[in-house]
């Protein structure tokens, strides 16, 4: 088979999550047949116990990395591969086991003690996986949509120009003729998260709680002032922010 034709190889690694960005890709079983079909899947640890393999064209990471090894692990995916992909907030914020972030010994600390595992002795600061190594292309949100995770994949296969939008969420919700949370004194992160997932929770009678992350356009301080006139309070926005945003980035 020519270099052109040849099918591209695939591997999955999850580090640290609940792995329910990759359940979530095969709850699609109508497409998941379609989506394998065009590709050679080397390694998923989900689905077998086969060991990785030692060349690959693309690595799909979920999971934030929380351990010297993760950090040496992602390094080596970076090296192999010719792209990457994160999924999740995990990865790509340090999602939930980024909140351990602040005081990061203390809360380690308070949970094991002295008595610390070898692999939590080896800890290290929750990072995003984009923080150690060059990431390609991302599926963001909190599980992963599997149609936007198809869609990264074929961007990864056979290339793309797309531009990946920088926008707030509020924008989808006013397409969507959606009324405002703050209206009705309700918090919500869609003034600050960035847009892309078709505002989907609002679309449910649901505030968005930020999952895909803060937006490039995102005024955090204005934001925070909003909150306070709509009696929401914004201690409480900064709060919320900390579930999928590392406390860098939100002040």
């Amino acid at each position: 088979m020519s270099e052109a034709n040849r099918i591209p190889k695939v591997v999955f690694a999850g580090f640290a999550s609940c792995f329910g960005c990759q359940i979530n890709i095969t709850n699609k079983e109508e497409h998941l047949m379609d989506v394998l079909g065009q590709i050679d899947l080397q390694y998923w640890q989900l689905t077998s116990s086969d060991p990785m393999p030692e060349e690959f064209d693309v690595a799909v990471i979920e999971g934030a990395l929380t351990t010297e090894e993760a950090v040496r692990r992602a390094r080596d995916l970076r090296e192999r591969a010719n792209a990457v992909i994160t999924i999740g907030a995990c990865a790509a914020t340090s999602g939930i086991p980024g909140m351990a972030t602040e005081d990061y010994d203390g809360r380690r600390g308070s949970v094991y003690g002295k008595a610390l595992p070898d692999v939590v002795a080896g800890g290290v600061v929750p990072q995003a996986v984009h923080d150690v190594i060059d990431v390609d292309f991302e599926v963001p949100c909190c599980p992963v949509d599997p149609y936007a995770f198809v869609e990264v994949l074929q961007h990864a296969l056979y290339g793309s120009n797309i531009y990946r939008k920088s926008s707030t969420l509020c924008g989808e919700c006013k397409n969507n003729e959606r009324g405002c949370f703050y209206g009705r004194s309700t918090l919500c992160l869609g003034l600050v998260t960035r847009s892309g997932c078709g505002a989907k929770c609002p679309n449910l009678g649901r505030p968005c709680n930020g999952c895909a992350g803060l937006s490039p356009d995102a005024n955090v301080d204005q934001a925070r002032a909003v909150a306070e006139r709509a009696g929401v309070g914004a201690d409480a926005l900064t709060q919320a922010l900390r579930m999928f945003n590392q406390p860098e980035r939100i002040g």
